[in-house]
């Protein structure tokens, strides 16, 4: 009976012992996968992030090089900041008390803003019925200036019509011609230099020529524009205190036009008639006496015509 206690403890215990052992040996396999499991997993996500990351790379990388390419062309253009070249021109006309000593500070007050006198016109036939015609060309920061004291302080401004003309794209125009036509001709005097033989010299010569007066031609444009547009030009017409001005107007001609003009062409016809008449009346009253005189003179020294006698012609 004691043996088969022991027996029966020591088979319990043993039992125990095995399920305790199989217990661990399960947890440890279980603990054993989870590791196993867990490096997978994490290099799973290690590559998503890698591949990740890659391709953002790859976007900074296409991006970049198309920022820096904008950044380039960009950095290569040049914005050049010109100056507009504009010509600048003025008619008025001043009634004034005076036309000569008007005509003098007008010249004064252009002289004092740097300008000059370019072309002067007058007719002094009588002092109300006086009238000028100065041309002046001002500095053109000083222009508007010198038109405001000339329409003020010189009499009463009847009329003034100003303009202006943005020759720029010309002015560039015409300085990129000239420059490439400079250009040009070097080239072809150094090739006048390499010519070996004569048709090739005369020929040379002859485009060197042609090429000449086109440099010529643009330098007299360059020229003419500099001066149009570095000086203002103004006209100023004055007048005294009875002359008649005519205002321009802008009604068409039509009929009423064509009448008016007509009329005052027939007084003006008749003006310069009454005027011939004027000039030849003294001498047709000193001719007609002495012509008169002449006639009767001749007459009496003409022999008298006498009659043939009936009788005689009868008879005959």
């Amino acid at each position: 009976m004691e043996r088969f206690r022991y027996g029966a403890a020591l088979t319990a215990v043993c039992v125990t012992l095995l399920l305790a052992g199989c217990g661990g040996g399960g947890e440890s396999m279980s603990g054993a996968a989870a590791p196993a499991a867990a490096p997978e997993m994490a290099d799973g996500q290690s590559r998503a992030a890698a591949d990740q990351a890659t391709d953002s790379d790859a976007a900074r990388t296409q991006a970049v090089p198309q920022e820096a390419k904008s950044d380039n062309l960009a950095s290569k253009v040049k914005v050049v900041q010109q100056d507009r070249q504009v010509i600048y021109t003025a008619s008025m006309t001043v009634r004034a008390k005076e036309v000569t000593g008007a005509g003098l500070q007008a010249k004064q007050i252009v002289t004092a803003a740097g300008g000059y006198l370019s072309k002067e016109e007058s007719n002094s036939a009588e002092g109300s019925e006086a009238s000028a015609m100065l041309e002046f060309k001002i500095p053109p920061a000083r222009y508007n200036e010198v038109l405001a004291a000339l329409g003020k302080n010189l009499g009463k401004q009847l009329s003034v019509q100003q303009g202006t003309q943005d020759v720029t794209m010309q002015v560039a125009d015409v300085n990129s011609r000239l420059k490439s036509a400079q250009e040009s001709l070097e080239s072809l005097r150094t090739l006048l230099k390499k010519a070996d033989t004569i048709g090739q010299v005369l020929q040379v010569e002859r485009e060197i020529s042609t090429r000449e007066a086109d440099l010529e031609s643009l330098q007299a444009q360059q020229k003419e524009l500099a001066a149009q547009t570095g000086m203002a030009t103004l006209t100023l017409r004055l007048v005294g205190p009875v002359t008649v001005v005519e205002e321009p107007s802008d009604e068409p001609a039509g009929f009423v036009g064509g009448l008016k003009t007509g009329w005052e062409a027939l007084v003006s016809f008749a003006k310069v008639a009454a005027t011939v008449i004027g000039v030849l009346l003294p001498w047709l009253a000193m001719a007609v006496p002495l012509v008169a005189l002449v006639v009767f003179l001749a007459r009496r020294r003409r022999p008298a015509v006498v009659p043939p006698d009936p009788a005689e012609t009868q008879a005959s």
